[in-house]
């Protein structure tokens, strides 16, 4: 069974602030959790928190660097995506065009990543350009194995950037590559002229975590 069952002790050993059962409940840790368990997907840091604590927790420590993917066709590696930006921290999940996208590849993980719709690609350009550290604009950083594309490994991401994907079938758009201060590809050995959208984003996330994030907690 994934997960943990109810707080060891039962109710007179619920984390409170303070000594002795009279004391109140610590804030950050969910009642309902507390009697009956949790089975959730988090790590054990997380275990019987409310769903606000863990979010609050995380806003403390997200990375300052964003994820878009454009979803022109109901792409389905967005959930992938979210679940990835999640496991690294990402300060946003950008998803450009449709709105709706498959939430199941997410594990639930969009309850703990913030997620912003933009229509077109011209409305997150409009977005990054004052969304930077002190309303300086974001870099935007396309990711794609296209012709000029310059290879990931070795490149110096930007610290406070957008990470931006295309369509799993055609990549880029013509509009998203002609935004992007570079086209960066993942150097690749085999047959396949590309790799899955989702494991791409995954590659390019640990990267800049590999340039930028220092050890995580505990």
């Amino acid at each position: 069974m994934v997960g943990v069952g109810p707080w060891p002790g039962g109710e007179p050993a619920w984390p409170r602030l303070g000594a002795g059962p009279e004391a109140p409940l610590d804030p950050r840790y969910d009642p309902d959790l507390l009697v009956h368990g949790d089975r959730r997907n988090v790590v054990d840091r997380y275990r019987y928190w409310t769903v606000e604590a863990v979010v609050a927790d995380l806003d403390r420590r997200r990375h300052p660097f964003h994820v878009a993917v454009e979803n022109w066709a109901h792409d389905l590696n967005i959930g992938s995506v979210v679940r990835t930006a999640n496991a690294f921290l990402a300060a946003e999940v950008h998803v450009v065009g449709r709105r709706r996208w498959n939430r199941r590849g997410a594990m639930v993980t969009d309850r703990y990543q913030h997620l912003r719709h933009h229509p077109a690609v011209a409305d997150l350009l409009a977005w990054a350009s004052t969304a930077g550290p002190g309303g300086t604009a974001l870099s935007v950083v396309g990711v794609d194995n296209v012709p000029g594309s310059v290879p990931l490994e070795g490149y110096r991401l930007p610290e406070a950037c957008v990470l931006l994907f295309g369509q799993e079938s055609r990549g880029l758009s013509d509009e998203a590559r002609a935004a992007s201060s570079v086209v960066l590809h993942i150097t690749q050995y085999g047959s396949t002229r590309s790799l899955n959208a989702g494991a791409a984003a995954a590659i390019a996330m640990h990267s800049w975590v590999t340039q930028h994030a220092g050890p995580p907690p505990d």
